[in-house]
């Protein structure tokens, strides 16, 4: 398995040429064209997902009871937990690139490798901990997130339908008793946060939830936040709390983000313009603040055949500005030359941080235990 890891950096090439685009022409006609479906959603084509639905182990790329899970990769070093105490219910980034429909249908050959790539490199975080459960599901066409268009809406809602239905399986496989880790990236992390404020909030086992780590989109600290059902994460030693950051190196330009953001509204209706980011430092754990190169323990690297990855110590540093972005330095790390403009790291969310985010999964599990 760890053989193919760093194959996620070739499986990433397309999308993040496409994404790097997508962020410098927004707004352009050109990249409409491209990649935004020219079909309605209700035409579109996504096969159901059997009469079983997420009984049917084949609708995970990872579970606990799954051959060739891709969430048990780890590095030279590490292992997964032989006895893993806590369930993590992980929701992979977009995969899908085609124009052809809204929505990934679930036996889409390249999206499926590509997600499974994504489960190995960012949910093998949490496999010193937790079994890990990591769900298929119809995500949205990146060209979703390229235009205002009802369709494209629908299409989020309908990905959406997917994570609750999965979430609820997990929820009656999983052990009843043990605690529960969330994590996402990306589209995963749209869907991560919709789900703790619709579905988690104020449920019989929100009282579970160890922690929640939505990685890779905005969550505006005022607009958003107190709608989710927990609180940020203060300190390292908290559990039950909530973990964001979007990486970038410096000198940072976001405005390709800022400019969404700022012309967006949270789902009850509050404007998040000038409102900041929720940030969480992963190298100390803390809500805010920075750390150095010297406290990160493990940046994931590729070798230079992309065949497989190691951890190189000390990784970039980290610091949280005042708009909420985590900022790593201007000593560019050599991850790949898949960096999005503005020297946006998101592809790179998980990796930059790899043992920092297992060390501090590790310690709020083991706060939540004695509390």
């Amino acid at each position: 398995m760890a053989r193919r890891f760093l194959m996620i950096v070739a499986g990433l090439v397309v999308l993040v040429v496409v994404a790097a685009f997508g962020y410098r022409l927004f707004e352009q006609r050109l990249m409409r064209t491209a990649l935004v479906p020219t079909i309605s959603f209700e035409s579109a084509k996504s096969p159901p997902s059997g009469p079983k639905g997420y009984a049917d182990a084949g609708m995970w790329i990872a579970r606990p009871d799954i051959a060739n899970n891709p969430a048990l990769w780890t590095p030279a070093g590490y292992r997964p937990a032989a006895l893993p105490v806590a369930s993590v219910f992980f929701i992979h980034p977009t995969s899908f690139l085609e124009r052809s429909q809204w929505n990934a249908p679930l036996d889409d050959t390249d999206s499926q490798v590509r997600a499974r790539l994504f489960v190995r490199s960012q949910a093998s975080a949490f496999n010193g901990i937790g079994a890990i459960w990591a769900p298929k599901y119809r995500q949205a066409t990146f060209g979703a997130f390229l235009t205002t268009q009802e369709d494209a809406r629908k299409a989020l809602d309908f990905a959406y339908r997917d994570i609750v239905d999965a979430y609820e399986e997990f929820l009656r496989e999983a052990p009843s008793n043990s605690p529960i880790i969330l994590a996402a990236h990306s589209q995963g992390s749209l869907h991560l946060a919709r789900l703790l404020g619709e579905r988690v909030a104020g449920s019989a086992e929100a009282d579970r939830i160890a922690a929640a780590y939505v990685v890779g989109w905005p969550i505006s600290v005022t607009a958003d936040l107190p709608a989710l059902g927990l609180p940020p994460c203060e300190t390292p030693q908290q559990s039950g709390c909530i973990l964001s950051w979007q990486a970038f190196s410096e000198p940072a330009d976001p405005k390709m983000i800022t400019n969404v953001y700022n012309a967006s509204t949270s789902a009850s209706g509050i404007r998040r313009a000038g409102t900041p980011m929720l940030c969480v430092n992963p190298l100390t754990g803390r809500l805010g603040g920075d750390a150095p190169a010297s406290a990160n323990r493990g940046t994931l690297v590729p070798n230079a055949k992309l065949t497989d990855g190691r951890l190189r110590t000390p990784g970039v540093p980290a610091r949280c500005d005042p708009h909420g972005f985590l900022l790593i330095g201007d000593d560019s790390p050599k991850l790949g030359p898949y960096v999005l403009p503005g020297n946006n790291y998101h592809v790179y969310d998980y990796a930059l941080f790899w043992a920092n985010i297992r060390a501090d999964a590790e310690l709020r599990l083991a706060r939540f235990l004695t509390r």
